[in-house]
């Protein structure tokens, strides 16, 4: 792996046959790109989720494309393009970069959460701080560490109750594994992987089937929320 993160709560690899596939049907390489970040956006595009982690090894695929370099060339370009989206780079390695994505208004509406902030403060943070801070802090603690914070599962997006029960604040049994471990009662933890899953599998049929993500994009012109008719 790139990055010798322990935390349970890192973001599974994004290495899925079938997006892999999508990802090489494109001849342009910045095609490839955007598809690849809008893939694994989806689930923030769509509304139901504030963040998630993107990690952009630095290999030459099978295609002869490196995500890794064309990130550091066209970044810019692509973070204007996604609308609704900013990017922060957490950590920068010579093997992989570890990116944040996450919708602004989404990520300061969810960590107002009161008991969200009770959690943050237990973690060491600053918990009157804004979200803005709250993520710097955290960016912070990726930069100087070896390992994943706990507390990263509550910027984006998995349940309070098993990011509380997976840092100890809570006393709950473990239920499962899923995209991440879930304590207590499953049910919720695991219809919400679920919607994460289906809009993952949304972007993907679009995309398979577009000639030019960067052109469909453009076409969207920042108004996902067609995409995701059937999320909720």
């Amino acid at each position: 792996m790139a990055f010798s993160k322990q935390s349970t709560f890192k973001s599974k690899p994004s290495a899925r046959p079938f997006q892999l596939q999508i990802l090489e049907r494109f001849s342009n390489p910045l095609d490839c790109l955007t598809a690849h970040l809008m893939l694994e956006c989806s689930e923030v595009l769509a509304g139901v989720k504030p963040a998630n982690l993107i990690s952009l090894v630095n290999r030459t695929r099978s295609c002869g494309r490196n995500l890794y370099q064309l990130w550091q060339s066209h970044h810019d370009e692509l973070s204007t393009s996604l609308t609704g989206i900013s990017f922060k780079v957490l950590q920068t390695r010579e093997r992989a970069l570890l990116l944040f994505c996450y919708n602004p208004d989404h990520l300061e509406t969810h960590l107002a959460h009161a008991g969200i902030r009770v959690m943050l403060k237990k973690a060491g943070y600053d918990s009157t701080l804004s979200s803005e801070a709250l993520l710097t802090e955290l960016c912070r603690r990726i930069g100087n560490s070896d390992t994943f914070p706990h507390e990263i599962g509550l910027f984006i997006g998995y349940p309070a109750k098993d990011v509380a029960a997976f840092m100890g604040i809570v006393n709950l049994p473990f239920a499962c594994q899923g995209p991440w471990k879930i304590y207590g009662n499953p049910g919720e933890s695991l219809r919400l992987a679920e919607r994460f899953r289906h809009c993952r599998n949304l972007m993907a049929e679009h995309l398979s089937l577009c000639a030019s993500a960067v052109q469909y994009l453009d076409c969207l012109a920042g108004d996902t929320n067609g995409l995701f008719v059937s999320v909720n």
